[in-house]
């Protein structure tokens, strides 16, 4: 009898893992319940370009001090909070730590083509030093939803030219440029969170490269006795950034857009916005080289358009194992 009532109470125990190995290929909890108690080596246990498909990787409810890579040859990946606001990856590099630079600082850093991320906070708790990255992102056809990103400067570098990324549900904040760099990128019902007077983006899109930052149905929110804030300025000279169906609050600067010191930028930035709310929205006083548009020219950008390139992605049709 003994025997069976342990038995019995073992089986109740160990029931949660069971059940999760049936629904998730990887468990992480830092209390040791999972596979692995650190997120990385999950990540390293992944079969470089596994022919077998997506693999799955459940991350339990905790504080993962960890710098993450997931590098170029991990592919087809799909990483799951147990909570969005319990389930945090922290790390505090900042730029002037060693003369580390901006790049660097990351901390979690994407490689991988084709990896999705649900449910988790990623966070930079680097006091504002200088630049400290939360996500560095290369990689394409890369998705984000239901996340948070915190941050001060540079919250989120998305890295790599002509390569994709979605943000759905997410919640971005930070101080200045907080989302920068040269990819195609389209956030989706995000709230963006400025913690400071300063600029939003940063993108420093090629000349060729048709898209951009697209912000749809988008939130902006301040915090507290921030007022001056800019909609973005051009890390390089053809940046391309669209607010569109988005709140824009009061503290939103009336001429919008910044030249980042470089009057030549304005002849070939491509900064534009159509159909927002809000008192941060008139656009009277917008600078005369960004662009309202029109119903009609809306029409261009739709998620279709803007990820479709040569293989027809589009996240909105992403199959999940």
């Amino acid at each position: 009898m003994k025997k069976n009532l342990l038995l019995i109470v073992t089986l109740v125990l160990w029931f949660p893992l069971f059940a999760d190995n049936a629904k998730y290929d990887i468990i992480v909890d830092r209390n040791g319940s999972g596979h692995f108690r650190n997120i990385q080596q999950a990540i390293d246990s992944v079969r470089a370009f596994n022919p077998k498909g997506q693999t799955t990787i459940f991350i339990k409810k905790g504080y993962y001090k960890e710098k993450l890579d997931l590098p170029t040859y991990v592919c087809n990946v799909r990483l799951v909070g147990e909570d969005r606001d319990e389930t945090i990856i922290n790390y505090d590099d900042h730029a002037n730590i060693n003369k580390m630079g901006t790049f660097r600082t990351y901390t979690f850093a994407i490689r991988g083509n084709d990896i999705i991320v649900e449910n988790l906070t990623v966070q930079n708790s680097a006091e504002p030093l200088g630049q400290a990255v939360a996500l560095h992102v290369e990689g394409d056809r890369i998705i984000f939803r239901n996340c948070r990103f915190l941050g001060n400067q540079d919250t989120i570098y998305l890295g790599r030219e002509a390569s994709r990324q979605y943000f759905e549900n997410c919640y971005i904040e930070g101080t200045t440029d907080y989302i920068f760099g040269p990819s195609t990128a389209w956030f989706e019902n995000c709230r963006l969170m400025c913690k400071r007077n300063s600029y939003i983006t940063a993108a420093s899109t090629p000349q060729n490269q048709m898209f951009g930052f697209i912000f749809n149905a988008c939130i902006i929110e301040m915090a507290e006795g921030v007022n001056v804030v800019y909609l973005g300025r051009p890390w390089r000279p053809f940046a391309m950034t669209l607010f569109m169906n988005s709140q824009l609050p009061e503290g939103i600067r009336a001429e919008g857009w910044d030249n980042w010191r470089n009057p030549e930028n304005e002849k070939t930035v491509r900064y534009m916005e159509y159909n927002n709310s809000g008192q941060g929205a008139l656009t009277a006083k917008r600078v005369g080289w960004s662009k309202i548009l029109s119903a009609k020219d809306a029409r261009l950008y739709t998620i279709e358009n803007v990820f479709k390139g040569c293989d027809g992605w589009n996240p909105l049709s992403v199959k999940l194992n």
